[in-house]
């Protein structure tokens, strides 16, 4: 199933505030246009390195731009599409630090 991605605008918003980040977002956002899944384990075999989380959360955590970023996306499978919805954008310091104190199961930022 195709990925329909919700809240593109907050990577874009991401990007314009991290120049940095704007080759590693556009591959992967490129990626995603293009991908066929049907389970969340297409989602790892996609993304080698995207942690599908536990705890029943139904989230995916992308390492964007060789492990600078973290993506944290909320995904439903759905009868014709899958819904990804953007949660979290941050730096990987960041991202360890909302780990530290358990909320990457439920931050939505965005």
């Amino acid at each position: 199933m195709k990925v329909h991605l919700i809240k593109k605008q907050s990577i874009e918003d991401f990007v314009l505030k991290n120049a940095r980040s704007k080759e590693s977002f556009r591959i992967w956002l490129s990626i995603i246009r293009r991908v066929d899944w049907n389970e969340p384990n297409d989602i790892t075999l996609t993304f080698n390195s995207a942690d599908v989380l536990g705890k029943s959360s139904n989230r995916v955590v992308f390492n964007i731009g060789g492990n600078n970023y973290r993506l944290i996306c909320k995904y439903h499978f759905g009868n014709t599409m899958v819904h990804l919805f953007v949660k979290w954008i941050g730096a990987h310091t960041a991202y360890s630090k909302i780990c530290k104190e358990g909320r990457q199961y439920i931050i939505d930022v965005f």
